[in-house]
């Protein structure tokens, strides 16, 4: 009876341990999943000036509910959202505490959709523009986790907290470096608020839209939304060197780097025959510059000879330069040819403005993609005509035909008359 009793005590036991040696592994990959999840903070500007009716017959208010409802159904499963506002608690003229006006309306994680909604739905338009304050504490919404974190602002005015920056602490969150992209929206904008808004998504690497109608701002917030889900590629960090002879070897893949004014950065890539090399490189102006600028792309051989090159040029009406450039190499009947080393040469001619810091140097971010070359196109015929060989030996023909048809009426008409 006791060896019994002890018996099932042991099964028992062994139960219990395999049980929870299932249940952690389980919740590990819970922890695991949830810590890679896409974030997104939905910061909604719910200032006086909301209430202005002039998107599509309704007030601003109306058409941020609306689009927020249809962007909470159309939500991915994976993804993390929270609703976060600024101005709408405090309706006084205190700047001080307005400029502390913002809060979050639900949190960042799994969407419970009516429970936002029913969120959404108590919102009115009320005070302050605290855009900085409401940008410093998203960030903090978004913190922790290993996933894509997206800020997607949605204004009707610039900032009223100054002189608290929104750009500058735009670009404060981006030197932190925990990969926070800031996406702008603007609901009928000015001239003062379009600036603000580009400058805050151009420090993280964000975009700016201008948005007039309901179904543009649904689409927009959905499209911003969705990228968020979508998988993130992480820059690699390389250092251009001086020449070729000393240049870093690359692959595909995505690369950032810095410039100076005026200076020259070298790459190289190996392209082996029957493969095409595709390399862009984008340079952004983050500092006053002088306009009249340029960016070049060359890809030349390592005894120095131009193969082929790619070059944009800008007026300073844009903060990013960029240009490309396509370099087929030729199959071998060698099966053991070796690779091509192609030198990659990255040139600006920027300048800067008076009194604005040269170093460090500008962002540079170089994309190199080497694929297997496309097959040469079946229609090419001789003298580069293509598929107009075809058209013009129709014509001919038609031609030839047309030709006997008249000359046989006109015969014809000719016996006529005289037969009459």
């Amino acid at each position: 009876m006791i060896r019994t009793q002890r018996l099932a005590a042991g099964v028992c036991a062994l139960l219990a341990a395999l049980t929870a040696g299932l249940a952690f592994p389980a919740g590990a990959v819970a922890d695991e999943t949830t810590a890679l999840a896409p974030k997104v903070d939905l910061v909604l500007d719910v200032s006086g000036s909301m209430r202005t009716k002039d998107i599509d017959g309704g007030t601003r208010m109306a058409a941020a509910k609306q689009a927020f409802n249809e962007v909470l159904d159309a939500t991915p499963e994976n993804v993390l959202l929270g609703i976060r506002t600024l101005g709408a608690d405090y309706p006084g003229d205190d700047q001080k505490t307005g400029c502390k006006d913002t809060a979050q309306l639900y949190p960042v994680g799994p969407l419970d959709r009516t429970e936002a909604k029913t969120a959404v739905a108590t919102l009115s338009p009320t005070g302050w523009t605290p855009i900085g304050p409401a940008l410093l504490k998203a960030a903090d919404d978004l913190d922790g986790g290993s996933g894509s974190k997206r800020i997607v602002l949605i204004s009707d005015g610039e900032d009223t907290c100054a002189p608290l920056d929104p750009c500058e602490v735009a670009r404060e969150i981006a030197a932190k470096g925990i990969g926070l992209t800031i996406d702008t929206l603007g609901l009928v904008p000015n001239t003062k608020m379009r600036r603000q808004l580009s400058c805050i998504a151009e420090a993280t690497g964000g975009t700016y839209t201008s948005v007039e109608h309901t179904e543009e701002l649904t689409d927009k917030v959905n499209q911003l939304v969705d990228r968020a889900a979508d998988p993130v590629v992480t820059p690699v960090a390389t250092e251009g060197a001086d020449s070729c002879s000393k240049a870093p070897a690359l692959k595909s893949g995505l690369y950032t780097d810095r410039e100076e004014f005026g200076q020259e950065r070298w790459y190289r890539v190996d392209v082996n025959p029957g493969q095409e090399l595709r390399a862009s490189v984008s340079v952004a102006a983050d500092r006053a510059m002088n306009p009249d600028y340029g960016v070049l792309l060359r890809a030349v051989t390592v005894h120095g000879r131009e193969i082929v090159r790619g070059e944009a040029a800008g007026i300073g009406r844009t903060d990013v330069v960029s240009t490309g450039l396509r370099y087929p190499k030729a199959e071998s009947d060698d099966d053991e040819a070796p690779a091509e080393t192609v030198c990659l040469q990255v040139t600006n001619s920027y300048s800067p403005a008076s009194g604005v810091k040269t170093t460090p140097g500008m962002p540079v971010e170089l994309t190199v993609d080497v694929v297997a070359s496309p097959s040469p196109a079946s229609d090419v015929a001789s003298f580069g005509l293509g598929r107009g060989w075809w058209l013009l030996g129709v014509l001919v023909l038609a031609g030839f035909l047309a030709g006997l048809i008249w000359g046989w009426l006109s015969r014809w008409r000719v016996a006529v008359w005289r037969t009459n």
